[in-house]
């Protein structure tokens, strides 16, 4: 059985501070450079809010997709949860740069603007060699890849081998790493880019509307297509794409595990392959100790579930999204630290109230019917 929302308080309490830690180390690398610059050489701040992000995303996805048990309900969910404010944030960053107060990566405007369009609209613009309006759009893609796998096995009613997966693919990581070094999708291969893009689309709308074989051909051809995407394209590199991948199946194996679905040592196996092979999947110093901590700090959070805690710390994870959203916006028109944190708490209160939860009211409305 699912969780119900009462007792996902805590993962609210993992996704405030997530934000903010991503939201810390992007000021810290505007605001105070030289001090940063030693903090991250030990640890990677952002790297680990990111993985704590992939860890949430990884152990809810798949149960929020099971609860409802319908792949229409679930896209339904997923478009109304992210492309409102998504697409508020992209419009705001298109007039701060119209403004001159933002500048955009150089291909926003070389390369096609319907191919631009369609890689941020899909969220897939770091796996189609796009560039991102929003450079932290880019952990946008590694969940849609994940989306599109989890419904892919959910469909073939293979969704309870998580673990497995993890295990593949945190272990198949390394040697694609080492042989895939830079991405086969890419370059200014915009063609390629717009079919690929295309076809996601396709088969998520075939996978929500149809039923039967069909259904189940494009649930498929989605995860097949979402993982080859990861492998391919990612610009981070394979090792650190399926890393990516592969920790949030370990996060998906803590709730099977949770459920009785599997045991407990086969979850904590699924985990400590993740980090052992993920470790040195790139050259950073911070890396390795940021991934460690990602999963000590789910896992402590995972101990106190049953807790209750501060609502205002819940309330930060409920505006988490807006706040890992806004917040790269926000750095270009503040002229120093103080003001943008003053600012950034109060403008994604008020980006959440008034555009995504009642999106996400719509979306369930929708759902239900």
């Amino acid at each position: 059985m699912a969780p119900t929302p009462s007792r996902l308080a805590w993962l609210d309490a993992l996704r405030g501070p997530a934000a903010l830690a991503v939201t810390l180390h992007h000021s810290g690398w505007t605001f105070i450079p030289g001090l940063w610059a030693e903090v991250d050489r030990r640890i990677d701040v952002g790297t680990w809010g990111v993985f704590v992000f992939f860890l949430v995303s990884g152990y809810i996805i798949p149960a929020s997709l099971e609860r409802r048990g319908d792949l229409r309900v679930f896209w339904t969910g997923r478009a109304f949860r992210l492309l409102p404010l998504l697409l508020a944030a992209l419009g705001l960053a298109l007039l701060l740069a119209y403004a001159g107060a933002l500048a955009l990566h150089p291909g926003v405007s070389t390369r096609p603007a319907p191919l631009v369009a369609l890689g941020n609209l899909t969220m897939l613009q770091e796996l189609l060699g796009v560039p991102a309006v929003i450079d932290v759009m880019w952990t946008l893609s590694y969940e849609m890849a994940f989306y599109l796998m989890a419904a892919g096995l959910f469909t073939v009613r293979q969704a309870h081998r998580s673990a497995a997966v993890a295990i593949v693919l945190a272990v198949s990581a390394v040697p694609l790493g080492l042989l895939l070094t830079r991405p086969v999708i890419g370059g200014r291969a915009d063609l390629a880019a717009a079919l690929l893009g295309v076809v996601v689309v396709v088969v998520i709308v075939v996978s929500a509307a149809a039923r039967g074989g069909a259904r189940t051909a494009a649930a498929v051809t989605g995860g097949l297509l979402g993982l080859a995407l990861v492998i391919l394209g990612s610009r981070i590199g394979a090792w650190q794409g399926l890393t990516v991948l592969a920790m949030m199946f370990a996060g998906t194996a803590v709730h099977r595990a949770e459920q009785g679905a599997i045991r407990w040592p086969v979850a904590i196996a699924a985990v400590l392959t993740v980090l052992a092979c993920g470790a040195l999947a790139k050259d950073d110093p911070g890396w390795a100790p940021a991934l460690l901590l990602a999963v000590a700090f789910f896992g402590g959070a995972f101990a106190l579930r049953h807790r209750s805690f501060p609502r205002w710390l819940a309330h930060l994870g409920v505006i988490s999204f807006s706040l890992y959203l806004l917040h790269p916006l926000l750095l270009r028109v503040s002229p120093n630290l103080p003001l943008f944190l003053l600012a950034l708490l109060p403008l994604c209160h008020l980006t959440h109230r008034l555009i995504e939860a009642p999106a996400q009211r719509l979306g369930r409305r929708l759902g239900r019917g």
